[in-house]
């Protein structure tokens, strides 16, 4: 509104009435795209905290929606993205499969820890060492 030359308080009591009838939420925009950039893009916690952070809402109303997601559910999109990329890697060495897949799961705001446990659940092997594919 702004852009468009609307005086301030025309767009202060606009966005007062939107908050009134419950069309500005921060709490219900912050829980919906948490769930939705966790399941659908496979989001860990410090990437979803960090497009929060951009988006504008504050640090408890994101914590609240972060809560949501719990440690076994960042393990099991960790390892869904790992299984996905699995098969495109088949063609390199262990450890640059290894290096590779923890790198994209750093990109994806997943922990270096977490990300060495997906892969060596992904491929189910406890030494942390990818069988040749």
């Amino acid at each position: 509104m702004a852009r468009r030359g609307v005086p301030g308080e025309i767009v202060e009591r606009v966005l007062d009435r939107y908050g009134e009838v419950g069309l500005i939420d921060d709490v219900a925009f912050a829980a919906a795209w948490v769930q939705s950039r966790h399941r659908g893009r496979g989001l860990g916690k410090r990437a979803l905290a960090a497009e929060l952070r951009r988006k504008g809402i504050d640090g408890e109303v994101a914590a609240e929606a972060l809560s949501a997601v719990t440690s076994d559910d960042e393990e099991a999109a960790a390892v869904a993205l790992v299984r996905r990329r699995l098969p495109s890697l088949s063609g390199l060495s262990r450890d640059v499969q290894t290096r590779r897949l923890v790198a994209m799961l750093s990109r994806k705001g997943f922990s270096a820890s977490l990300a060495y446990q997906a892969v060596r659940s992904a491929v189910g092997a406890d030494d942390g060492v990818l069988p040749s594919l």
